[in-house]
């Protein structure tokens, strides 16, 4: 690793995983993961962050993105710099259309913020049904689409890395995962609207100053996740936790 990705990586730790308060948020979904060796595929896997906390578990992870550039960063900060075992901690660019060629099976699959980029979600979910084991567990989070923000969203239908649709309810997921055969265990909102209006402004500030003059502004606003709470009034997300059955 040269000097100039050394220096880029400490930064990167520094403010590791970002400023992005929803983000931070999530970490609370890890309370539904299992613990303990497993394997678990990180299906939209973005900065790598929760393929890393998934590994920091115990498991052994596969983090799919279809951006190069991502998988390069992601090896670059996760096993170069830190160190992380690159047999247990595995960064692959796949475009989740292709999971129709993956052979492996997951006890677990985390995909966040991912499907409502892509048009074709149910063959997308048939594939999570396919290459989980018997008993295994999806973990899926997406943009409330009954969330003010989500609403007003214009669409991205070429797929290009909007989102194709703004979002889903506890009715669509039922639609979308029932047919396909998973149990649905749990459902959560997550996301107030203290935090939400909390990131809107922080975003704000992080467009005209950057990450690093935002860096006060995100201490003062830390406390809003610390006490977000699930099930809120307007949650900005939705979380499920879907089972594959052992006897089918």
């Amino acid at each position: 690793m040269t000097f100039f990705h050394r220096i880029k990586n400490m930064i990167r730790w520094f403010f590791f995983p970002g400023l992005d308060l929803h983000t931070r948020n999530r970490t609370s979904l890890c309370y539904f993961w299992s613990k303990g060796e497993r394997n678990v595929l990180d299906a939209g896997s973005g900065n790598g962050y929760f393929s890393w906390l998934a590994y920091k578990s115990g498991a052994t992870v596969v983090a799919m993105n279809c951006e190069e550039k991502q998988i390069e960063k992601a090896n670059s900060f996760f096993i170069d710099y830190l160190g992380e075992n690159s047999e247990k901690l595995i960064f692959e660019q796949k475009n989740l259309y292709q999971l129709n060629d993956e052979n492996r099976v997951f006890d677990e699959i985390i995909c966040y913020e991912v499907l409502e980029h892509i048009k074709n979600d149910s063959f997308v979910c048939e594939q999570f049904y396919r290459i989980l084991r018997p008993g295994g567990t999806l973990h899926l989070c997406c943009p409330n689409s009954s969330h003010p923000r989500h609403k007003s969203e214009t669409l991205d239908l070429e797929e290009m890395g909007g989102h194709y649709r703004p979002g889903y309810s506890e009715e669509d997921y039922h639609k979308l995962l029932l047919p396909i055969g998973f149990h649905i265990e749990v459902i959560v909102g997550l996301g107030p609207s203290a935090l939400y209006y909390a990131d809107a402004i922080l975003r704000k500030i992080r467009s005209h100053t950057g990450d690093a003059f935002a860096l006060p502004l995100f201490s003062l606003f830390y406390p809003f996740i610390k006490f977000a709470r699930f099930n809120p009034n307007l949650p900005f997300s939705i979380y499920v936790k879907a089972t594959k059955p052992v006897h089918q």
